[in-house]
């Protein structure tokens, strides 16, 4: 399937952390990855597939999503924790996950012991190394039961995809688009879909279905379109 046009470069940086704009602002039609926004809709963090969404923030005021693949591990974007300003990444201690963050309740919170990024992603080349824009946090103490997590899959053209986080004109509720498909995979290896998400998205599962009827976790979302949809780094090659 032919892929829409993507505008990766630039759309990364914005895409990823952001500022509290209001839980329930009017959604503009300037912010990258969505259309009207109405195939978007709030989700409840305390049931499956969705408990293991989280808040990830820091203490600078950086806000993006993540999500928990492991009971004492927490994925998000890499991205979210460059700091542009001192061209290095931010402390782990200055990083904290919010398990189930609703209207500023949650069911956990822990804090960063470290984070691992691959080697391959560089941020002042995000077009080209957009694939390895994953940051895996090691938390404190557990902040999942093995029960709640979801395989990671490798995704194919047409699959029925979801994608929930954080975006920047809902950012005190979990909200999100559960009518999407997977659109194919970008040269550069980045998973195209055409699920509505903005910015602070930005590291959150895109969730895929797969052949028992179960949802998988196809990507971790980094990008977005101009019009809807966006891009994801994948979980497996």
């Amino acid at each position: 399937m032919k892929l829409r046009s993507c505008l990766l470069v630039g759309v990364l940086e914005l895409f990823g952390l952001c500022w509290a704009a209001g839980a329930f602002a009017q959604v503009s039609p300037t912010l990258p990855g969505l259309g009207d926004g109405a195939r978007r809709k709030l989700i409840d963090v305390n049931q499956a597939p969705w408990r293991i969404l989280a808040r990830v923030q820091t203490e600078l005021g950086g806000r993006c999503t993540g999500f928990a693949v492991a009971p004492t591990v927490v994925m998000t974007a890499a991205h979210c924790l460059w700091l542009p300003a001192t061209h290095h990444y931010i402390q782990p201690q200055d990083i904290h996950v919010l398990m189930g963050y609703a209207r500023g309740g949650y069911r956990q919170h822990a804090q960063v012991k470290r984070f691992v990024i691959p080697a391959g992603y560089d941020p002042a080349n995000e077009a080209a190394t957009g694939s390895n824009d994953r940051a895996t946090l090691l938390m404190d103490h557990p902040v999942a039961v093995a029960s709640d997590l979801l395989p990671a899959v490798a995704v194919k053209d047409g699959m029925s995809a979801m994608l929930v986080g954080y975006p920047q004109d809902r950012s005190e509720v979990p909200f999100g688009d559960v009518e999407c498909n997977i659109n194919g995979v970008t040269v550069s290896g980045l998973v195209h879909h055409d699920c509505e998400a903005t910015k602070g998205v930005s590291g959150a599962p895109l969730l895929v279905r797969i052949s028992d009827g179960s949802w998988g976790i196809g990507g971790l979302a980094v990008g977005a379109d101009v019009g809807p949809g966006g891009l994801a780094a994948p979980l497996v090659r």
